[in-house]
């Protein structure tokens, strides 16, 4: 039997990859003869690099930046010849500020800048950037001035973002999001993501406020605004910085990285395939991460299982084609046992065997 396992992370618990290592177990046990194929999966969030490392190798550079409130930490990309592949959340994620209080209005993007000038200085011209998982709504002003000051250093003739541009002129920039937001507006970033980064209702307002006078400073510079783009408001307008100053090109996520793993090619010839995520319901089949595997399998008539952590809209999830649904964590396992990484695994190796002894 030919299975496929990829699931995507179960957010705060455990990677795309200990998922994935934890079913295979597990089917493995049950059936010892079944060839597995595993592939670390990200929508642009968290896992990115990883799944690129797993797609085209490479090796991971380490540096000194600072994370969205401006705290020294360790970041990691990864370089493959002239490619960069940088997970913004590496520097400025919301799960780097566990420890303290979320300042949406202070956190800034100023580690992502850190790490595009040491994959420009390591000679990258080629950036696969995956937008998701921000504490920043500051459209990238933070990513911008990190270029400028960090360029100085090595070029003192360097005074603003005009006497960067010239060093990524020969650059592409293409950047993984299932965000459509623009930056401004109801449907902007404010709006929509800013409470989920510790926002009140003024400072999504005063965000919203700051991201429009941005947007129209950068007009009157270039002549041209990229602030109604799709994708201009993902990752805090990361993606409209990305835009509007570097030309960058944006695509959905999980369709980027499926493309690279020439990952149709290995569900078509499949007889099973096992996806997952933290959570699952309606929304799942919304364009997250397993309703794109399951749309290629629906084109082979592959059958689709699906693992969370949790589950409702079972019935809906059914309709949009997964035959299979599992909720891995049993009623009375309190949320805290849940999200402990060792249990995740263990319950993902006993959800998987018992759904294939009775399937």
């Amino acid at each position: 039997m030919n299975i496929l396992v990829a699931l995507d992370s179960f957010k705060g618990c455990i990677s795309s990859a200990e998922a994935n290592a934890a079913v295979k177990e597990g089917i493995e046990k049950v059936n010892p003869q079944a060839d597995v194929h595993t592939f670390t999966v990200s929508d642009g969030g968290e896992g990115w690099t990883d799944a690129f490392h797993d797609a085209i190798g490479g090796q991971y550079r380490i540096i000194n930046a600072h994370d969205a409130l401006m705290r020294p930490i360790k970041a990691r990309y990864l370089v493959a010849g002239d490619t960069a592949v940088i997970e913004v959340a590496a520097t400025v994620g919301l799960a780097l500020l566990k420890d303290t209080g979320l300042r949406p209005t202070l956190a800034t993007s100023y580690g992502v800048g850190e790490m595009l000038v040491d994959a420009r200085i390591q000679g990258c011209k080629r950036f696969i950037i995956g937008l998701g998982g921000t504490a920043t709504s500051d459209c990238g002003i933070g990513m911008l001035k990190a270029l400028v000051h960090k360029f100085h250093v090595f070029r003192p003739q360097v005074q603003q973002i005009d006497d960067v541009l010239p060093f990524f002129k020969d650059c592409t920039f293409t950047l993984g999001s299932d965000v459509i937001n623009t930056l401004c507006g109801k449907l902007g970033m404010a709006a929509v993501f800013a409470p989920q980064k510790g926002a009140t209702e003024a400072e999504v307002e005063l965000l919203d406020r700051r991201a429009a006078q941005f947007s129209a400073f950068s007009a009157r510079h270039f002549g041209y605004d990229k602030q109604n783009e799709p994708g201009a408001g993902a990752a805090g307008g990361l993606g409209y910085a990305f835009l509007q100053y570097f030309h960058a090109q944006i695509t959905p996520g999980a369709d980027l990285l499926f493309r690279t793993l020439d990952l149709e090619k290995w569900i078509s010839k499949s007889d099973m395939v096992i996806t997952g995520e933290g959570a699952s319901d309606r929304q799942t089949l919304m364009g997250k991460l397993p309703s794109r595997i399951l749309a290629i399998a629906k084109k082979y008539n592959v059958p689709v299982a699906l693992l969370a952590g949790r589950v409702s809209d079972e019935e809906a999830l059914h309709h949009g084609g997964f035959q299979l649904i599992h909720c891995i964590n049993p009623p009375e396992l309190s949320t805290v046992e849940c999200i402990k990484p060792e249990t995740a695994k263990k319950n993902l190796k006993i959800a998987v065997t018992a759904l294939l002894i009775h399937r």
